[in-house]
C-alpha cells in the first residue's frame, strides 16, 4: 500500500514493487498530463514535483523523472502533477507565462517543462534569489523540446516571477505540511509490515536494512533509481523484491570525520543525493562540484545518489574515477559488522564489486585535499549536458619543489571498470612536469588500457581522448607555473565534450 498526497489530496494505492510513478499516474490514477517520452530519464516529458519537509518542517519541492522513480517512494510524500497547478481557466504563473510567451507548440513536452518551471518558481518564492542563467540552465537542462526552440521557454521562465496567476490552496495548507512533517502516510516503523505483499521494503534504520538484505538476498537495492529503473522501462524487468534505502537515517548523513588511517575528511551517506551533496563539493572540491553540472539533469541530481553511482559499478559512471583520484574509501556493512576498503579495491570486474551478497554500501569517505594538492576532472560526451561519458578523466597530484608527487590518473570508459592508469602514474611520479615526462605517461597508456568500442566511441577514439586529457593536464600545469598561481575554481572553463 502506498500512502501519499496527490495535488493536495490523500491517496492510498496498492501497487507492485516494480511500478513507476509514471505508470501509477497514467494507468492507475488516470492522470495523463504526465507524458512518457524516452522512458529513461533523458527527455523530461514525465517531470513531476515531489514535496518533502525540510529540517524546519517546511515543504520544499524538487523535480523528478516519473518514468524512473519507483512508485512506492511516494510513501509520505506530496506528488504534484500538471493537473494540480490550475483551477479551471486560472493558471499558475509558470503556466500563464508559457502561454503569454508562446512557449508551447505541439504540447507533448510542455507539461514536463511546466513542472520544472513550477519547482523553480516555488524555490524562488521560498528562497528569493536572482534567476541567473546558471539557475535557469540547471532547472531546464533535463527538458527537451523538439518544436519551439528554447528562447520562448526561457522568456517564460524569466517572466513568471512577475506574472500574476493562481496559487493552489495546498501550497499554503498547514495541515498538509504538518502531515508530511510527521510522516503521515509513510511506511510503518516495523519494516516487516511494509508492503510485504508487494515485495517492496522501506527500512528506516541501518540494522533493519542489514536484516532485510540478509533475509532477501535476491532483492534489488534502490536509491534514486536513475539507473536501476531502466531495467524496468527498457528491458521490461519485473522486480519481485525491492529494498528502498532512501529512508535509512544513517545513509542520509554528511559527517566530518576520519578514515581508518586517520585522514580527515567527510563521510557521505550512500543515500545522499547529488543535490544535497552539491554545497559540500562547492566548498571543498570545486572540480568535483563542476562535474555535477555535467552529470545528468536537475531531475536526475535531485534523486540520484553518490552511493548508487558507486554501487552500480558502471565503467562509465561519472563519480567513481573522481573517488579513485581522491583515494576515497568505502564503508561496507553487513551482519558481521562494518568494514572499510579503498575505492580502488571495490571494483572487481564489469558490474562486479567487493560487496558480499549480504552487505550494503553505507558511506563514502572523501578525504580533505591536503595543502597544495590539486584535483581536475574532465568529461567527454557527445552532448554537453544530460549525457553519459565516453571518457572521463579525474586527476590529482601535489607539486613539491617542482616535482610531481602522489600522482593519481583515473579514467572511466577505458576498461570494464573505472580504473587508474598506473603505468602513466609511474611515468610522472617523482618527476618534473615536463613535456618529455608527459609524453612517457601517454605512451604508458597503451599498456594501462585496451578500451572497447561502442556507440559512444571507438577504441581508437578513447585512446586518443585519454591521451589528450593527460596532455591537457600538462598544459594546465604549465600555465599555472607560468602564472605562479593555481585556479581550482575555474574548472568549469576546462570541461570539454566530443563532437
Amino acid at each position: 500500500m502506498i500512502e501519499f498526497f496527490l495535488n493536495g489530496r490523500p491517496r492510498r494505492v496498492d501497487a507492485e514493487a516494480h511500478l513507476s510513478v509514471l505508470d501509477l499516474l497514467r494507468e492507475h490514477l488516470n492522470q495523463t498530463g504526465t507524458k512518457e517520452g524516452c522512458a529513461s530519464g533523458d527527455c523530461g516529458a514525465c517531470t513531476v514535483a515531489i514535496g518533502e519537509p525540510d529540517a524546519d518542517g517546511n515543504l520544499r519541492y524538487h523535480s523528478a523523472n516519473a518514468c524512473i522513480m519507483p512508485a512506492h517512494q511516494l510513501n509520505g510524500r506530496h506528488l504534484v502533477t500538471v493537473e494540480g497547478l490550475s483551477r479551471g481557466d486560472e493558471l499558475h504563473p509558470c503556466q500563464a507565462a508559457m502561454v503569454e510567451h508562446h512557449g508551447s507548440q505541439c504540447g507533448f513536452c510542455t507539461p514536463g517543462i511546466v513542472m520544472s518551471l513550477f519547482t523553480l518558481h516555488e524555490d524562488g518564492q521560498a528562497r528569493p534569489a536572482p534567476l541567473t542563467p546558471e539557475r535557469l540552465e540547471a532547472a531546464l537542462g533535463g527538458n527537451l523540446c523538439r518544436c519551439t526552440g528554447y528562447r520562448p521557454i526561457r522568456d517564460a521562465a524569466l517572466a513568471m516571477g512577475d506574472t500574476p496567476g493562481y496559487r493552489p490552496e495546498w501550497l499554503d495548507d498547514d495541515d498538509l505540511a504538518r502531515a508530511l512533517a510527521t510522516n503521515v502516510g509513510a511506511a510503518p516503523d516495523t519494516h516487516t509490515e511494509t508492503t510485504t505483499h508487494t515485495g517492496f521494503y522501506q527500512p528506516r534504520r541501518l540494522d533493519e536494512l542489514v536484516e532485510l538484505r540478509a533475509g532477501h538476498p535476491d532483492a534489488r537495492l534502490v536509491a534514486g533509481g536513475t539507473d536501476l529503473w531502466l531495467e524496468v522501462t527498457q528491458h521490461l524487468a519485473d522486480f519481485n523484491e525491492v529494498i528502498d534505502v532512501t529512508r535509512v537515517e544513517e545513509l542520509k548523513l554528511l559527517d566530518a570525520g576520519h578514515d581508518a588511517s586517520g585522514r580527515p575528511g567527510v563521510w557521505v551517506g550512500a543515500a545522499v543525493t547529488y543535490t544535497q551533496l552539491e554545497p559540500l563539493l562547492a566548498e571543498r572540491y570545486p572540480a568535483f562540484h563542476h562535474l555535477l553540472h555535467r552529470l545528468g539533469s536537475g531531475q536526475v541530481r535531485n534523486r540520484g545518489t553518490l552511493g548508487g553511482n558507486v554501487a552500480n559499478a558502471s565503467p562509465i559512471g561519472d563519480t567513481p574515477p573522481v573517488l579513485l583520484a581522491l583515494d576515497a574509501r568505502l564503508r561496507l556493512t553487513g551482519p558481521g559488522g562494518s568494514r572499510e576498503l579503498a575505492a580502488a579495491d571495490f571494483f572487481i570486474d564489469y558490474k562486479k564489486t567487493a560487496l558480499a551478497p549480504d552487505e550494503c554500501l553505507e558511506a563514502i569517505f572523501l578525504p580533505t585535499l591536503a595543502d597544495k594538492r590539486q584535483l581536475k576532472v574532465w568529461k567527454l560526451s557527445k552532448r554537453r549536458e544530460d549525457d553519459i561519458s565516453a571518457v572521463l578523466g579525474a586527476f590529482s597530484w601535489t607539486l613539491k619543489d617542482g616535482v610531481l608527487a602522489e600522482v593519481r590518473l583515473a579514467f572511466g570508459g577505458m576498461a570494464a571498470i573505472p580504473a587508474r592508469a598506473t603505468g602513466a602514474e609511474a611515468a610522472l611520479e617523482g618527476q618534473p612536469p615536463t613535456a618529455e615526462r608527459f609524453a612517457a605517461a601517454i605512451d604508458a597508456l597503451a599498456d594501462d588500457f585496451q578500451p572497447m568500442s561502442d556507440v559512444r566511441g571507438s577504441s581508437d577514439y578513447r585512446r586518443h581522448a585519454a591521451a589528450a586529457l593527460i596532455e591537457r593536464l600538462r598544459l594546465v600545469l604549465a600555465h599555472d607555473n607560468a602564472q605562479g598561481t593555481q585556479h581550482p575554481t575555474q574548472e568549469v572553463m576546462l570541461h570539454a565534450y566530443a563532437h
